[in-house]
């Protein structure tokens, strides 16, 4: 397995051992002691499954004061993953970074807790599934706008379906009072 640090270096791309043969393939998906071998020491306490048509944009999500670190994947299809560091005081504050994620690519992105985060789906469709830190607490979810200007996220697309609850979300610039602090070393 291959873990290389992104543009912003909390952010990661795994590259699972995959073996195949006629028959098919195999992978790891997680196994705690490889991946903290790695610098990945993270507890996972619950397990998502999306499944989204293609031109479908999710994000840019976050929580707050239980933030959910996300290792995520794609098991069939393809997306375009965005992980953007949304704490106050970071040096890489407000910075964006994106990934495609597929079924036959297998890589996973690692989203560390004080990134917002979202994808769209770029094949007919796409089974996302990821891996959270913390538990989905519904009262603590923000969001900012996917098409920040001040983010300016080069999406592969344009012409998005979008939940009407994820196009009402707020600019960056507005959210202060309900962005993480960065804390150095944490």
């Amino acid at each position: 397995m291959k873990i290389t640090p992104t543009a912003i270096p909390e952010v990661l791309v795994i590259e699972p051992d995959v073996h195949g043969d006629a028959r098919g393939f195999f992978l790891e998906t997680w196994h705690a002691r490889k991946y903290a071998a790695q610098g990945l020491d993270a507890a996972f306490v619950q397990d998502n499954h999306s499944r989204s048509r293609r031109g479908v944009l999710r994000g840019l999500h976050y929580q707050l004061n239980q933030p959910q670190g996300k290792l995520v994947r794609v098991v069939s299809g393809s997306v375009f993953d965005v992980a953007v560091d949304i704490r106050k005081g970071s040096p890489t504050f407000g910075q964006w970074v994106g990934i495609e994620l597929s079924g036959d690519n297998h890589r996973q992105f690692y989203v560390p807790p004080g990134f917002a985060h979202g994808f769209c789906v770029l094949s007919e469709s796409a089974d996302f599934l990821y891996k959270c830190t913390d538990y989905y607490a519904p009262e603590d979810e923000h969001g900012i706008l996917w098409n920040d200007p001040a983010i300016g996220i080069d999406w592969p697309a344009r012409d998005f379906l979008i939940s009407e609850k994820d196009a009402k979300n707020g600019l960056l610039g507005e959210m202060d009072d309900v962005l993480p602090v960065y804390e150095a070393g944490a």
